[in-house]
C-alpha cells in the first residue's frame, strides 16, 4: 500500500501545534509497519535554512485564475527515512511565519495554498500511483475537492483528518477564480459558506471517508456547541466519519530515557520523580518540600485551553498548601495576568511566558498533578504525557481529553485520573480538590499513577487504526456527499 500524506507542517521539519506532531510520527509509524509512506509539504523558508534537502529534479506546475505557478520538488526525510517532498516555491513560502505574522494572516493565504493542494496532486501524479491521498486540515483541503472533480490525473482515494474544526480556511468570494472550479461549485451544498469560500468545508464533502484525533470530539462536532458551523454538513458525512485517537511518540516523551530531565525514574523505581520535583522546585524558588503537590500546567494561553477557568480560582487555588508551575504563551491578555501572579503569590507560583520544550519536560516529571480545563480539546498530547510521568491528569471531560482520562474511584482502584463536566471554575476547583483528597492517601495515589503510567497510548496502535481504515477505503468505495451540479 503506498499512502501520500498532505499536510502543512511535520516534525521534525516545521510544526507550529499537534498537527506537524500527528503527520510527522504517523508516517514513521505506517512505514514502521510495512506502508510506503511520502509527505508533502510546502519548503519553507525555516525548514530548508534548518535542514539538508536534495533536490529530485522533478518541477510542478499549475493554473491559479489566468496564471502558471510552478515549483521546484526537493526531498528530505523525517523520523526513519520516510521521504517528506518539499513544494518550494518561494514567493508563497520563503517567508518567516507558516500562516501569517504577529500582526495577522498573509493576506494571500487564499493563493498559498490553493497552490499548494494543487502542486501537491501534481507531485502525486508524478511519484505514484498511490492507493490513498491522506489530507490535513484546511491547508490541504483543495485537495480531495480537485482530485473528485478529475484534477488529480489518478484513482487515489483521499481521507480528510480534521485537527481543530475552528481552524476552516475562509476566503472572500473574490479568490474563486485561483480554485479553477465551476462556478456551480459555490454553492451552500459544496463550498460556499455564509458568502465566503470555505475550503475545509471542501474537503469534508468531497473526501471518500473523514477522521478526526479522538472518538468523543468526532461525536462533539456533530453538535451546534462544537461544530462551528459546519455541524450539518458533517452529518451529511456522518457515516464517513470516525474518531481516531492520536498516538504519542514515547521514544520522545518517556520519564526512563528523557534527557531533558533531572533523574530518569520508570514504573519500578519512581526515586527519580522526586529528584525531578525538587530541581524545578528550586528552579523556580519554591521551597523545597517533597510533600507539597507540585501542579503544572503546560499549555497555549488561549480561551480554548480553559485559562479563563484557571484565572477564576487561581486565587482560591494558591490559598492552599500547593506550588503551581506554568509555562505558556498566547493571547496578550493572558501573558499579563499569568505574569503577574507571581507578584501576587511569592513562593507558591512559577511562570515562564513562552515556550520551551526542555521545561515542558521537567514538568511532566516534577508535577504531582497536570491541568487542562479546556473549553474543547479535539484530542490533546499532555494528558497523554502526564500518564506516562506518572503524573496526576485533571482535565474537563472533552474530546480527547475525556476519551483518554477516566475518573479515578478510590473504592475499586480503577480510573488514571480525574474529570470535571461543566465549564465552570467551580467544577474545576472541586475535580482539583478531590485529586489533592487522594494526593495524600499514600496508597491510593500510588494506585492512580501506576494506572496511568501503564497505559499504552503509542503511535503503533493509531497507525493500525488508519491503516484498517484505509484497506476499508480502498475495498469500498466510500459513499460521497450528493454533489448536486
Amino acid at each position: 500500500m503506498k499512502v501520500l500524506m498532505i499536510a502543512s507542517e511535520c516534525v521534525p521539519l516545521i510544526k507550529t501545534g499537534g498537527l506537524g506532531d500527528v503527520v510527522g510520527a504517523l508516517a514513521g509509524a505506517l512505514a514502521r509497519g510495512g506502508v510506503q509512506t511520502a509527505v508533502a509539504l510546502p519548503a519553507y523558508e525555516s525548514v530548508l535554512d534548518k535542514f539538508p534537502a536534495e533536490p529530485t529534479g522533478l518541477d510542478v506546475a499549475v493554473s491559479l485564475g489566468d496564471r502558471r505557478r510552478s515549483a521546484a520538488v526537493l526531498k528530505a526525510a523525517v523520523d526513519g527515512g520516510v521521504p517528506a517532498y518539499l513544494i518550494r516555491n518561494d514567493e508563497y513560502f520563503a517567508r518567516s511565519g507558516l500562516y501569517g505574522t504577529a500582526k495577522g494572516d498573509y493576506p494571500d493565504n487564499a493563493e498559498r495554498f490553493a497552490f499548494f493542494s494543487k502542486a501537491a496532486l501534481e507531485l502525486a501524479a508524478a511519484t505514484g500511483p498511490w492507493d490513498v491521498l491522506h489530507c490535513h486540515d484546511w491547508q490541504s483541503a483543495l485537495a480531495p475537492v480537485l482530485n473528485r472533480l478529475g484534477a488529480g490525473k489518478q484513482s487515489a482515494k483521499t481521507i480528510m483528518t480534521i485537527h481543530n474544526l475552528a481552524h476552516q480556511g475562509l476566503f472572500p468570494y473574490s479568490e474563486w477564480p485561483l480554485l479553477g472550479l465551476d462556478i456551480k461549485y459555490f454553492t451552500p451544498k459544496h463550498l460556499e459558506f455564509y458568502g465566503k469560500i470555505n475550503f475545509l468545508k471542501g474537503g469534508i464533502l468531497f473526501a471518500d471517508a473523514l477522521t478526526t484525533v479522538s472518538r468523543k470530539y468526532a461525536e462533539e462536532i456533530l453538535t451546534p456547541e462544537y461544530g462551528c458551523g459546519l455541524e450539518g454538513v458533517l452529518r451529511e458525512r456522518q457515516r464517513n466519519l470516525r474518531g481516531i485517537l492520536n498516538g504519542v511518540d514515547y521514544r520522545e516523551w518517556n520519564p526512563e530515557s528523557d534527557n531533558f530531565i533531572k533523574n530518569n525514574y520508570g514504573p519500578g523505581n519512581m526515586a527519580g520523580k522526586a529528584a525531578c520535583k525538587q530541581d524545578l522546585q528550586q528552579l523556580y524558588n519554591l521551597p523545597q518540600r517533597p510533600s507539597t503537590p507540585l501542579l503544572g500546567i503546560v499549555s497555549r494561553l488561549a480561551d480554548q485551553k480553559g485559562i479563563d477557568l484557571l484565572l477564576d480560582i487561581v486565587d482560591q487555588l494558591l490559598a492552599m498548601d500547593l506550588q503551581l508551575i506554568i509555562l505558556g504563551a498566547g493571547d496578550e491578555k493572558y501573558q499579563e495576568l499569568i505574569a503577574a501572579l507571581p507578584a501576587a503569590h511569592p513562593k507558591r507560583i512559577g511562570v515562564e511566558i513562552g515556550f520551551d520544550n526542555a521545561l515542558a519536560h521537567k514538568i511532566e516529571a516534577a508535577a504531582d498533578i497536570f491541568l487542562m480545563p479546556s473549553r474543547y480539546e479535539p484530542c490533546g498530547l499532555n494528558q497523554i504525557y502526564s500518564l506516562k510521568y506518572g503524573t496526576v491528569p485533571v482535565v474537563r471531560a472533552t474530546g480527547g481529553l475525556d476519551d483518554t482520562i477516566e475518573d479515578f474511584d478510590p473504592l475499586s482502584g480503577k480510573g488514571n485520573g480525574f474529570k470535571f463536566a461543566e465549564y465552570s471554575g467551580e467544577a474545576f476547583l472541586s475535580a482539583i480538590k478531590r485529586a489533592l483528597a487522594v494526593y495524600v492517601n499514600e496508597k491510593a495515589w500510588k494506585h492512580v499513577v501506576a494506572n496511568g503510567m501503564a497505559a499504552d497510548f503509542s503511535w503503533e496502535r493509531a497507525a493500525a487504526d488508519y491503516l484498517q481504515l484505509y484497506r476499508q477505503v480502498i475495498g469500498v468505495r466510500a459513499a460521497a456527499a450528493q454533489l448536486r451540479a
